[in-house]
């Protein structure tokens, strides 16, 4: 058996007024969107849609990307995007040189399209009306990473219909078959594995339930790599 199923587990963000209607993660407007393009049928009283609503997405990586992509598409009557992180330098910073992952601004095409983005931003509680939906959120300026150091007097509020939470993923989902199975996980939460064999004999894990949240290339090496393993743990070989 090989376990392929991705870090599907989303990063929530715990302050007061959470469980206003109206705040989502960000695959479940995204995931929406995908089987409404492709025709599906749907029930409209749990559509998640931005037409005519303010919409902040909490998170500037390309989930949220997509996510303002997708209200625009919409048509909402305002996007915001806010990103915990210090705004990235226009260049390569000299602190990633190649071959490391390049530290600097990434405008993507949903970006050009409209929106306004803003970092070093931390969200610190949501305000909602008498029907239980969010209204407001309220958020302030922060320091530099590890800290966060909120600044003070630079607090502020935007009127908010639809918040999406794009802040990451923490690693597989473990209810069911992972915790019902025992396999060991890593200190992160992810499956542990050696040549990609999970500690349960005979069970395999390769991707994003191995490495955590990752890029699509590094899922198809993976594939590749476990396939072999798997071949070495039945024949003794692999070709």
């Amino acid at each position: 058996m090989l376990l392929t199923m991705g870090a599907e587990a989303p990063r929530d963000l715990p302050i007061p007024g959470r469980e206003l209607k109206g705040i989502h993660y960000a695959m479940e407007f995204l995931t929406q969107q995908n089987k409404r393009n492709a025709g599906d049928t749907e029930d409209k009283s749990k559509a998640i849609m931005a037409t005519g609503k303010n919409v902040i997405i909490i998170g500037g990586g390309d989930t949220g990307a997509d996510c303002l992509g997708t209200s625009h598409r919409h048509k909402a009557a305002s996007v915001h995007q806010f990103e915990i992180m210090p705004l990235p330098p226009n260049e390569r910073a000299s602190s990633t040189p190649w071959p490391l992952w390049p530290l600097q601004l990434r405008v993507e095409s949903s970006h050009e399209e409209g929106g306004k983005r803003e970092w070093a931003v931390a969200t610190t509680h949501f305000e909602g009306d008498a029907n239980g939906n969010v209204k407001k959120l309220h958020a302030v300026r922060v320091g530099p990473a590890p800290k966060f150091a909120p600044i003070k007097g630079s607090e502020f509020t935007l009127d908010a219909d639809l918040v999406l939470l794009a802040m990451g993923f923490t690693g597989p989902v473990q209810s069911g078959l992972i915790t019902g199975s025992g396999m060991a996980l890593t200190s992160r939460g992810n499956i542990e594995t050696d040549n990609y064999q999970t500690s349960l004999p005979g069970v395999f894990a390769a991707g994003d339930a191995r490495r955590g949240q990752s890029l699509v290339v590094w899922a198809i090496a993976e594939g590749r790599q476990a396939a072999a393993s798997v071949d070495e743990y039945l024949q003794a070989k692999s070709e």
